[in-house]
């Protein structure tokens, strides 16, 4: 048995996130289905991260453990013909045997893109979340630094997270940026890990600091109180990317 590792590239749009689940239709159950099109054998897969719904990866990773003889650089193409356009494997890797996509991760960085206009992108529409008006960006940056570091993050959390029922809510945002290009503000956040919705939630917030909603401030103090009602809203899925996983070196 070969541990295989796969990069995958989606738009998320028309499905319920990356993992099975009984209410629709999931990345990772097109890939199985490919996978068993093309190795005659349905391997468990685990992914780097659930990702909600609608929400898409520039670079996902993910693994399974399957016997097989073909070159690895061909396994992409074969698994593309039986895909969705809308899926793609971009490369194919042999991992160590103790490789997890998941529990390996080393840290996540995704991105959430919120178009400053009034009038929408007939092309690209699908992939971001648009927000009329003025929007003060450096102080949703302000904002945005003061979550960096190790902290409780149940107030950045969708109520009835099993994560959260269980208390392990604390985790380390390394680097988190607002910038704007153009139309676009970019909001860019990196973490050994994330809570359910909290990227969503935490662009919400920053948002309504942007609005002049709230100072940059009160997100401490947000932090600080560990309740939910506290944080702004929890923006859209169609705006938040994956970007990348970085894992440890060997």
């Amino acid at each position: 048995m070969r541990n295989i590792c796969l990069h995958l590239a989606f738009d998320g749009t028309n499905y319920c996130g990356f993992q099975v689940q009984p209410n629709g239709v999931s990345v990772c159950q097109k890939v199985q289905d490919a996978l068993e099109q093309v190795l005659g054998s349905r391997p468990d897969v685990k992914g780097c991260s659930r990702t909600d719904s609608g929400v898409h990866a520039l670079d996902y990773v993910l693994n399974f453990h399957a016997q097989i003889k073909m070159p690895l650089y061909r396994l992409p193409l074969a698994l593309n013909a039986h895909l969705p356009p809308d899926i793609r494997v971009k490369r194919a890797e042999e991992a160590a045997p103790d490789f997890h996509a998941r529990y390996s991760a080393h840290r996540k960085t995704y991105q959430y893109r919120i178009r400053n206009s009034a009038i929408d992108d007939p092309f690209t529409r699908g992939y971001y979340h648009k927000v009329p008006g003025n929007l003060d960006v450096e102080a949703m940056d302000r904002a945005a630094r003061t979550l960096e570091g190790i902290h409780d993050f149940l107030a950045f959390c969708a109520a009835g997270s099993s994560v959260a029922a269980h208390g392990d809510t604390v985790r380390t945002i390394s680097c988190c940026r607002v910038d704007r290009e153009g139309e676009m503000v970019l909001i860019t956040v990196t973490a050994d890990g994330y809570l359910y919705n909290m990227v969503r939630i935490l662009a919400g917030t920053l948002l309504e600091a942007g609005q002049g909603k709230r100072d940059s401030d009160s997100l401490l103090r947000v932090l600080e109180s560990r309740d939910r009602r506290q944080a702004g809203p929890t923006l859209p899925g169609k705006g938040l990317f994956l970007l990348r996983v970085e894992y440890p070196q060997p």
